[in-house]
């Protein structure tokens, strides 16, 4: 509310019209309507409060209620101007929400895809809770289905959130059918409540977290890191629940020239297709071998094989790539391909 806006202002007219139409008892006419409907737009513009500006209404008719007139007469003509007065200022309302919610929407697009002047970018975080001086990390969760601002999980989660962390600089929004959280980068609390409530909102959903990046860009940079782990996750089969993109930096590294990682996986593991079967049941027990940290035993458990079911098949891995996973030495290049086709999904999609 600017200096000048005074409540008495938007009650111009007010008492002129009681005292009128009350004393015919008449109903407002459509100019009279007209005028309480822009001065209640104009009071919502200037930031009064509605008590306040009801409490004006309600002194001002007590101060010229006309004596003439029959207390219903006045009575409904009160009703009248002020039910016109709410509607404007009401329209207005809506209209500043509107407003504020596209201003938001724009700012947060522009933050995540790392768009527009930092400069102006940094003003405008201000606005909304950030300070863009420090470094931010972006958390972003997924559930069974997509959701936006409105519906229940998300409020769930925002309440949840705020109610713990209400004076810290965070945003809360969502983006593509997903929740994202950008905190401080040295408040990993933060995101780390936020990924609980969000998986426990979404019933067993995956959390993402990107890195801590300085600036406004870097937020971009760590949405888009959030963002590569839940697709590799996807990609990988892996059922943490929560995700670190430091802990997935191999990943964007061999995804960066997917030629070569083409060439890779082709090379190495082409020949399995050759395999009884295909080239699944063997890929996927270099894969099952490689997590266990190449223990037999338990890799056998995992596949419900025998541990002399499991050898016969890495030793017909060995006869037909030519490299032995058993072999220290060549095990290096068989891991790497056998992520490749993950990340390639390898054999189902054609090389």
């Amino acid at each position: 509310m600017t200096t000048h806006d005074t409540p008495g202002e938007f009650l111009d007219g007010y008492v002129r019209i009681l005292a009128e139409a009350a004393a015919t008892g008449r109903r407002l006419t459509r100019d009279e309507l007209s005028s309480r409907r822009e001065l209640g737009a104009r009071a919502a513009a200037s930031g009064l409060s509605w008590r306040v500006l009801v409490r004006e209404h309600l002194a001002a008719s007590r101060t010229g209620w006309p004596a003439a007139a029959a207390p219903d007469s006045v009575l409904s003509v009160m009703q009248q101007a002020l039910d016109a007065f709410a509607d404007g200022y009401e329209h207005a309302q809506r209209l500043v929400v509107r407003q504020e919610e596209a201003a938001r929407r724009e700012f947060i697009d522009d933050l995540l895809h790392g768009r527009g002047d930092a400069g102006h970018l940094a003003a405008r975080a201000e606005r909304f809770g950030l300070r863009l001086s420090r470094a931010h990390a972006v958390a972003v969760a997924e559930g069974p289905a997509k959701y936006d601002e409105t519906d229940r999980v998300p409020r769930q989660v925002q309440e949840a959130l705020f109610g713990r962390f209400e004076n810290r600089r965070i945003l809360f929004t969502t983006k593509g059918g997903r929740m994202v959280c950008v905190a401080p980068g040295d408040q990993d609390d933060v995101l780390t409540h936020f990924a609980e409530q969000a998986r426990a909102a979404t019933d067993g959903g995956r959390v993402a977290l990107g890195r801590p990046r300085p600036g406004a860009i870097g937020i971009g940079h760590s949405y888009e890191e959030a963002l590569n782990a839940l697709d590799v996750a996807a990609r990988m089969g892996f059922d943490e629940p929560l995700l670190r993109a430091a802990d997935l930096l191999v990943f964007p590294v061999l995804a960066r020239d997917r030629q070569a990682l083409v060439d890779l996986v082709r090379g190495t593991l082409s020949p399995l297709e050759q395999a009884r079967g295909g080239a699944r049941p063997l890929l996927d027990t270099l894969a099952a071998y490689f997590d266990t940290g190449c223990v037999a035993a338990e890799t056998a458990r995992r596949l419900s094989l025998s541990v002399r079911a499991l050898t016969y098949r890495l030793a017909r891995v060995h006869t037909l790539t030519g490299t032995d996973p058993t072999d220290p030495a060549h095990r290096y290049t068989l891991q790497t391909a056998v992520l490749g086709a993950r990340l390639l999904d390898w054999p189902a999609r054609p090389l």
